[in-house]
């Protein structure tokens, strides 16, 4: 069994970096890929000292997903049975990996998993989520706070104690797990999209062929940093990029969206924290 894991770097810190890799190496991950859309390739020399780290330098930003989709493809020809797609930002403790790739090896209709994600204070982070409407993802953001936290509170599942696994079709893009042969099923990353919602994406269209778990039998640390709520610049091409998502997708009828957004209540709104 062969697992592979891909980060896309852009003026990347290297402590950041050494560490997420480190997390990787100590834990059954054989390869890593580091896929550098920065504007020079200062990186090479930081990444050319590390065992099974292999760099390249995309010599321009070819985004979140392009970025991946090269290091996939390397995977693919050299015979990954697993692929984790991971931000630098995240880190976690030995066991998790040999956790996951247990679970999928019982579970052969399974074709990503996420583990549970947590700040780095231990507070849960709500990474699997319904799949968005406009006004979730872009109206909300120009709503009263009160509005908005009442219109997360579904959307983010905060009514649900993540203490069981659940079949979701929108996973966060920090942590991406992949069965490597869904991908010819599915295909890669939709290098449409720039930046933020190829990880929903990608996420539906694995659902609609296979389950897609939020599974927390395994835990990892997300530094996370919401850049477009600071960043006036990111805000930007976070609307770009989710309008042409919707447009994809559909705005107002979206009957995927309305058939499994009911599932999850129906499956998963039961299961709270007393």
């Amino acid at each position: 069994m062969k697992i592979t894991a891909s980060i896309v770097t852009y003026i990347t810190e290297h402590e950041e970096l050494q560490k997420c890799i480190d997390s990787m190496l100590a834990d059954g991950i054989d390869h890593v890929y580091i896929s550098d859309n920065s504007p020079s390739d200062n990186l090479r020399s930081f990444c050319e000292g590390l065992s099974n780290v292999e760099y390249f330098f995309n010599g321009k930003n070819l985004g979140y997903g392009g970025g991946h989709n090269a290091a996939i493809k390397k995977a693919i020809a050299e015979g990954a049975d697993y692929h984790l797609v991971i931000n630098a930002d995240v880190c976690f403790n030995t066991g998790v990996i040999p956790a996951i790739t247990k679970y999928m090896s019982e579970n052969e209709d399974v074709a990503m998993v996420q583990p549970n994600v947590l700040y780095p204070n231990g507070e849960q982070q709500y990474t699997v989520r319904m799949l968005p409407t406009p006004a979730n993802l872009i109206f909300r953001r120009f709503l009263p706070n009160s509005w908005g936290e009442k219109m997360n509170y579904k959307y983010l599942l905060k009514f649900n104690d993540h203490k069981s696994e659940m079949n979701i079709p929108y996973h966060h893009g920090c942590f991406m797990f992949f069965r490597v042969k869904c991908f010819e099923t599915v295909g890669l990353f939709d290098e449409r999209f720039f930046l933020y919602p190829e990880d929903i994406d990608i996420t539906r269209r694995m659902h609609k062929h296979y389950r897609t778990m939020f599974w927390p039998g395994a835990v990892v640390t997300h530094k996370h940093c919401a850049a477009s709520y600071k960043n006036n610049k990111m805000l930007l091409i976070h609307i770009k990029n989710m309008i042409k998502y919707f447009n994809k997708w559909g705005w107002i009828f979206d009957e995927e969206r309305e058939q499994w957004n009911a599932q999850i209540l129906k499956d998963y709104s039961q299961k709270q924290s007393l």
